[in-house]
């Protein structure tokens, strides 16, 4: 008998938390030196530790071991610039960390540009004593942005899937955790496959698709409360769901005609639009930034290739995007409009790639063998994507830099991540 659970956030029985190792860095960072924290809180250098990590992750930024300092300074006022040019460091970070009444933290902070001679930041944080991580990635998005210009997205969500075996039954298990794979909670849980997750633009609701019916169907689950529902019920597979950038509509692939077709779900009234009419499968779309465009996979070319339909005008025919070999798949835009993130086969190996608008060639950016379902972070710097590596899965993360990092689990085999949207 199938069976399904639903999560209300609650901590996970099985522990199977992911867990970040940094795996290179860029080939030019900013560097930047973080002094001591002051602090009575006892928490404080984990508080630090996570701010390191957050911006390390990040593939921009190169962090001076606290070994290598010179002097630390107190204040803005007591730093000496030359000394700092000496280390060849771009930006300083002070910080004050404080207990307000046991009944909230405080994280003051100020960042210092060596180069200009300059605070560029002053900034109060506050938390709670049992989120400090929370905390913690508040600051290091502030430092973040202050220096690259970009927001952070570090405070951001990932959904994701693990197959787990417990008890020898196999278990499909669809997560929510911070960016960084920490404090994961359990959404659903199935006996049956759940696939194609995808956050609404405002990140409080899940689009996925689950087959315990019997068949593909896709189901909207709220992340509070854990309510759900069918979108839609009939008696055909419906999989591969993506939100319009309002949240009004999902793009979705039906069987209903015997072939596999892209539609457009009115969530309101239910209505269906029929996208694509082609004898070749039509799947996997995905809106662009500003919801006048579909992206999907076709094979009508003869191969899966990447083509884009423009909702702007009537009756368009769709245009094919990529050329660069016979397998370009399960496409996204970036969040600024410039290009798109995709799978690319390369001889026998299947990539992360990236396509500018402006040029007519495919840049990969992953090396391994079985890349798939790549998702871009909204600021649009970073890829998570899923990986195999002897026989497991992992989330594997790529910068725009350069830098790469991975999410291995400590138990399962962790599939289809979905990065979610600025959640503040």
């Amino acid at each position: 008998m199938k069976k399904i659970f639903i999560f209300f956030l609650l901590p996970n029985l099985i522990f199977a938390e992911l867990l970040l190792e940094i795996t290179k860095g860029s080939e030019n960072p900013y560097r930047v030196a973080i002094i001591p924290f002051q602090s009575d809180v006892s928490s404080v250098n984990n508080i630090v530790k996570v701010i390191k990590d957050d911006l390390l992750r990040s593939g921009e930024f190169y962090i001076l071991d606290e070994s290598m300092l010179l002097s630390i300074p107190t204040s803005i006022e007591e730093i000496n610039s030359s000394e700092w040019k000496l280390l060849n460091i771009d930006f300083i970070v002070l910080g004050k960390i404080s207990d307000e009444d046991n009944s909230s933290v405080k994280a003051t902070y100020e960042i210092y540009d060596v180069s200009r001679k300059t605070k560029i930041r002053s900034s109060t944080v506050y938390g709670i004593p049992g989120r400090l991580r929370q905390l913690s990635h508040y600051v290091s998005d502030g430092i973040y942005e202050s220096i690259t210009g970009m927001r952070g997205v570090s405070t951001t969500k990932i959904l994701y899937v693990n197959e787990i075996i417990d008890n020898d039954n196999l278990n499909y298990i669809l997560y929510v955790a911070d960016a960084d794979g920490a404090n994961e909670q359990e959404l659903l849980r199935s006996n049956e496959p759940i696939i194609s997750p995808s956050w609404s633009p405002d990140s409080k609701k899940v689009a996925y698709v689950s087959f315990e019916t019997g068949m593909a169907k896709v189901f909207i689950q709220e992340i509070a409360s854990g309510k759900r529902e069918m979108v839609i019920e009939n008696d055909h597979q419906i999989s591969s769901p993506a939100w319009s950038p309002d949240g009004k509509f999902l793009s979705l692939t039906l069987f209903q005609d015997g072939n596999a077709e892209i539609y457009i779900l009115n969530l309101v009234n239910k209505n269906l639009t029929r996208l694509t009419k082609h004898y070749s499968i039509d799947t996997e779309s995905s809106w662009s930034p500003k919801g006048t465009k579909i992206l999907f996979t076709s094979g009508r070319s003869g191969s899966p290739q990447l083509y884009e339909i423009d909702l702007t005008k009537f009756n368009t025919k769709p245009s094919r995007l990529t050329f660069e070999g016979n397998y370009n798949a399960k496409g996204s835009y970036l969040p600024n409009n410039e290009g798109i993130i995709f799978v690319h086969r390369s001889t026998n190996q299947f990539q992360i790639a990236l396509k500018y608008f402006d040029e007519n060639f495919i840049r990969p950016l992953t090396e391994s063998k079985l890349d798939e379902s790549p998702s871009v972070s909204p600021n649009g710097n970073v890829i998570i994507y899923a990986i195999t590596d002897n026989k497991s899965g992992m989330i594997a993360g790529v910068t725009l830099s350069g830098a790469t990092f991975v999410l291995p689990a400590t138990n399962g085999k962790v599939r289809e991540p979905a990065w979610s949207g600025f959640l503040r």
